[in-house]
């Protein structure tokens, strides 16, 4: 069944001659799978441990937890030589590093996932959930699933079932999956084919500012021939997915003003300029009916996909009429074009906006101030820096001044129209070429655990700091990840299928036993 996909060119963009290395051997695989499915209970019960120790960017303390945690881990599974790597920057949460050193290996894989999480606001759970107390379920909650008890040793786990918690997903199942990966070989008595050195970082889901540092303070020792990054989806079809690039990405905060203090909406509305209804015209203006940027000059720089990448495209699964129908909206933006094409593109999205209160605590008022957080992801060719800019142009011709800090007596005095930007740190996009020869190695090792063609993708929808991997280190990237579409991830109810984690284990193996 295999070798029909790979030769009759199912497998995306097999036309372009990109299989042709040896995938491990069957026998590899088999004992990684016997090894899971014999340890499936004591590998959860370890998960769980993980899991409850908390890990947003706001609680040191607990990344500091889990830094030490996840290098316990290591430690158990044999791994060598397993330390902290720190930066010069004092307070930043190091990365963990650990490797395996393979008699005759050649080459050199670094395998990368991030243990920092997403803010949480366990109010927004639903009931029965907590952000940090695993939690398990029959299936998605949002698909009629029912919470379960965690079942005692013996009762065989079903692939379906859904594991609760933030960081489950998103990245605390990639550190799992390649430190088990490793586990399932070394205890099945296989060797690897290639040094082993694992690298999970702390300040991911912060826009990995020090990430930089890091790389060029520990440069000697993170020497490789490619970097697996295990973080994302697998694919909406249910496909395990090839990544060959990520988009870059930068968030924008902007704040307006209205009067100093808030005033009765009666007395003072029709008069006094609101500030939400403000930001609202100022946000409108940043993109048509159709979902597209009308800020000038914002998709002016994007490097054109090659004929490869095109040809990717065409053969990923098109599911999104099913995807658009099952999140319950009528027309999706962007003219017609897919979802795939469109992830291709640099985007403008409004995470978050406040301005006074809703709901039971709204009152007849003029706010203040209004805010917003913007989103602008990237592609290739974009700069953030100079995409930022392109947006404070946008503003500017709407008519406000535009400041990096509250504005004074004076400048609200002259100015009717003030707003705020202040931007935060960002990177730039990164794609590696598709048809590099040990692309080919690794696609065809996550192919040898699957019957179905594996989707091959130019680019994620989601950001990764692969810009900087190879700024500082000149190394290539791909990425190979293994969570459920359907994970929440950075979101309420946050989520890991259990199938999606067993299988992420065999792919990691895989991968580090690919010929």
């Amino acid at each position: 069944m295999k070798k029909r996909y790979l030769l009759g060119g199912l497998l995306s963009v097999a036309a372009a001659g990109l299989l042709s290395a040896a995938a491990p051997s069957d026998a590899v695989l088999k004992k990684v799978r016997q090894y899971r499915q014999r340890h499936e209970h004591e590998l959860l019960t370890e998960y769980l441990q993980l899991l409850v120790v908390p890990s947003v960017a706001a609680d040191s303390a607990g990344l500091r937890r889990t830094a030490t945690t996840i290098a316990d881990m290591m430690r158990k599974r044999g791994i060598a030589n397993v330390q902290m790597l720190r930066a010069k920057t004092a307070g930043v949460p190091p990365a963990v590093y650990g490797e395996v050193k393979v008699p005759g290996a050649t080459r050199t894989l670094v395998f990368y996932a991030h243990y920092d999480g997403q803010p949480v606001n366990p109010a927004q759970w639903a009931t029965g959930l907590s952000p940090f107390k695993p939690t398990l379920a029959s299936g998605s909650l949002a698909s009629g699933g029912q919470l379960l008890p965690m079942p005692q040793a013996g009762t065989p786990l079903n692939p379906e079932w859904r594991l609760y918690a933030r960081g489950s997903s998103d990245d605390k199942a990639g550190v799992m999956t390649i430190i088990s990966g490793y586990q399932a070989l070394a205890q099945s008595g296989v060797k690897p084919t290639v040094n082993l050195k694992f690298f999970f970082e702390g300040e991911e889901e912060r826009g990995s500012p020090h990430l930089a540092e890091l790389l060029s303070q520990h440069r000697d020792v993170l020497k490789s021939d490619l970097w697996i990054i295990c973080d994302g989806p697998v694919h909406q079809s249910g496909r395990k997915q090839v990544v060959f690039g990520a988009r870059g990405d930068v968030n924008l905060g902007i704040t307006v003003y209205g009067p100093k203090r808030p005033l009765h909406s009666g007395h003072y509305g029709n008069w006094a300029p609101n500030p939400a209804m403000t930001l609202a015209q100022l946000l409108g203006s940043m993109k048509d009916s159709t979902g597209r940027v009308r800020v000038a000059g914002f998709y002016d720089d994007v490097v054109p996909l090659t004929a490869t990448e095109q040809e990717a495209l065409r053969r990923v699964p098109n599911i999104d009429d099913d995807i658009r129908k099952e999140l319950g909206f009528a027309r999706a933006d962007g003219q017609g074009k897919s979802l795939v094409e469109l992830i291709n593109q640099p985007s403008l999205n409004i995470n978050g906006m406040r301005s006074a209160n809703v709901g039971p605590q709204a009152a007849n008022v003029i706010p203040t101030m209004a805010e917003a957080v913007l989103d602008l992801r990237l592609v290739l060719g974009n700069d953030y820096q100079r995409q930022i800019e392109k947006v404070v142009r946008h503003i500017e011709r709407q008519g406000f001044f535009v400041t990096r800090a509250d504005p004074t007596d004076a400048e609200r005095a002259q100015h009717p129209r003030i707003a705020k930007v202040t931007p935060e740190t960002g990177y730039n996009a990164q794609r590696t070429p598709m048809d590099l020869p040990v692309a080919r190695s690794v696609i065809n090792a996550v192919q040898s655990t699957v019957t179905q063609p594996v989707v091959l993708l130019p680019t994620s929808g989601g950001s990764l700091p692969l810009y900087v991997f190879k700024q500082e280190l000149g190394v290539t990237t791909l990425t190979v990840p293994v969570a459920n579409y359907d994970n929440n991830q950075h979101a309420e109810n946050e989520n890991i299928r259990l199938g999606n984690l067993w299988e992420g284990i065999e792919t990691m193996a895989a991968v580090m036993t690919m010929k």
